[in-house]
Formats: C-alpha cells, sequence, structure tokens
C-alpha cells in the first residue's frame, strides 16, 4: 500500500519534468505539440510508460510525434537522471493517449442524440 502512494509521486514529478524537458530541452519540431497527459510505474519503479496527446488529430503527426519521441528517449531520460533524486531513472516508454479521442467521439455521440 504505501509503495503505491510513492510510485504515484514520483509518476506525477516525472510527468511534470518530462513536459518541461520536451519544451525546454529537446528541438526536434515533430515533439512540438506533445503534451504528457500521464505516466504509470510499475511497483519497483524501474518500467514507466508515458501517455502522450497531441493537438493535431492527423496520422502522419501521430506517426511523426511517436518517432521523434522514441528519438528522444535517451535525451529524457539523461535529463531526468540530472534532475530527479532517485537510485534509478524508470525505463521510458512512450504510448498515446487515447482518452481525448475517446471523450470527444462521446461528446460528440451524446450532441447527435439531441438532434
Amino acid at each position: 500500500m504505501g509503495n503505491s502512494y510513492r510510485s504515484d509521486r514520483v509518476a506525477v514529478e516525472i510527468q511534470r519534468e518530462i513536459n518541461d524537458i520536451l519544451r525546454k530541452k529537446v528541438r526536434d519540431p515533430r515533439v512540438q505539440d506533445v503534451n504528457i497527459t500521464d505516466v504509470q510505474l510499475t511497483g519497483d519503479l524501474s518500467q514507466a510508460t508515458v501517455y502522450y496527446s497531441l493537438l493535431s488529430s492527423l496520422a502522419s503527426d501521430n506517426e511523426k510525434a511517436a518517432q521523434g519521441l522514441k528519438k528522444a528517449t535517451g535525451l529524457v531520460k539523461r535529463e531526468l537522471a540530472t534532475r530527479m533524486t532517485i537510485y534509478k531513472i524508470p525505463d521510458l516508454t512512450f504510448a498515446k493517449d487515447e482518452s481525448v479521442e475517446y471523450g470527444s467521439k462521446i461528446d460528440e455521440l451524446l450532441r447527435n442524440l439531441n438532434k
């Protein structure tokens, strides 16, 4: 139970730091519009799944952002190591957050229901 609280705190800190790193350190234009929405950590803090969303809904932009994030993973992890005071920085895996698109689809269906 206590471990879950710690992993949640570390996940929030990693989310904040990755957003800052993407804005200030990563120069790749493919990740310019990327916003980190959530971080899920394993119990031992060795693996982190980083969920991101984009302002654009184009498939080509999604693919470019995924490639840019994959390319920037090393830099992001290195920056996290200098900014955070945990023993081992978790391995990062980036995944597209589908909840925003799902929510807008549900919202559209509800709007069409009233018509």
